[in-house]
């Protein structure tokens, strides 16, 4: 038996659970000075910036990104499209200049591929984050919220909870649910503790599973956040939040919304999300290490009006 029983069985929530949920997490306007557009990453104070500089100590780099996807499967029926539209075996000259080239078509949502939600990503009730009119989202593009917000990058103490590893198993198994307990538990269990304005990544083996029994739909099925554990990230006022699977259990255990954490995180916090990363090179780097916390570099593209970015999280210990 695993030492941390899993949480398959958290509570439902009922429409006004959800409701009262979203109200005591809600970020108020001003919460904090400087640019409100920004959401939480105006916890990532330039003093807290210089403090993560501290974690600095082997100089050792890892990635956090899933390597990009071109093949079809039941979790990603949209791959990344990749041509080669230069020269290339067949048409290369023995003499002279020719240059290799390619092309990328990419769709940023999806549940394959490591990506960063903007908070202009979620439409609830009408408006995006801050109440700001959801109608800003056009055809031609987002006009408010996007990607752009972080063109500066992001850059901060990161710190890894691996629930598994807390619950001695490979891999949650989908439709089960991490608990605000268990986040606290995994910091214990670490001898960590995460702090205002850090990057919070959660661990709950999406990618394992997916690398040792293959993909699965994975829209409607797999493990995440419980609602009630986005309290956590309030009270530790966090400034990302980053996943190995897309934050939300599937099946949601709230009525009528599919996806609680994104608009709880999102919409109601203000929290940039980075779903799909992969921790396993990470995981074995920390236990190497012999620590749970890392600087961390986040270099969103600059994407003109876009609501997410493909992203190449990089750990640095």
């Amino acid at each position: 038996m695993p030492a941390h029983a899993p949480a398959a069985g958290a509570p439902r929530l009922t429409a006004a659970e959800f409701a009262e949920l979203y109200a005591r997490v809600r970020r108020p306007p001003g919460a904090a000075a400087g640019d409100p557009r920004r959401g939480a990453l105006e916890e990532l104070t330039p003093d807290r910036v210089r403090a993560a500089a501290a974690e600095l100590r082997s100089g050792r780099t890892v990635t956090m990104a899933a390597r990009v996807e071109t093949e079809r499967g039941p979790d990603d029926p949209e791959p990344c499209e990749h041509v080669m539209t230069g020269a290339v075996r067949g048409g290369i000259a023995s003499t002279g200049l020719q240059f290799a080239r390619d092309r990328f078509t990419m769709n940023v949502h999806g549940d394959a591929d490591s990506h960063l939600d903007a908070l202009c990503h979620v439409i609830y009730d009408g408006t995006l984050y801050g109440g700001v009119d959801a109608n800003s989202v056009t055809p031609d593009g987002a006009t408010a919220l996007t990607v752009e917000a972080v063109r500066d990058g992001i850059v901060g103490r990161g710190v890894l909870l691996d629930i598994p590893r807390l619950r001695g198993v490979p891999w949650l198994e989908p439709g089960d649910h991490v608990t605000l307990d268990d986040l606290t538990a995994a910091e214990r269990a670490q001898r960590v503790r995460v702090g205002e304005g850090d990057l919070l990544f959660v661990r709950v083996g999406h990618r394992r599973r997916r690398a040792e029994l293959g993909a699965w739909h994975a829209a409607e099925l797999r493990a995440g956040l419980h609602p009630y554990a986005v309290e956590f990230l309030r009270d530790r006022r966090v400034a990302v939040l980053g996943s190995d699977g897309n934050h939300d259990t599937a099946p949601s255990c709230t009525e009528g919304i599919d996806f609680p954490v994104h608009v709880l995180a999102i919409h109601s916090m203000g929290l940039h999300l980075l779903d799909y990363l992969q921790f396993e090179d990470l995981v074995e780097v920390c236990e190497v290490e012999g620590r749970w916390s890392f600087l961390c570099v986040i270099a969103p593209l600059r994407l003109p009006d876009a609501t997410g970015s493909p992203v190449n999280p990089i750990a640095v210990f």
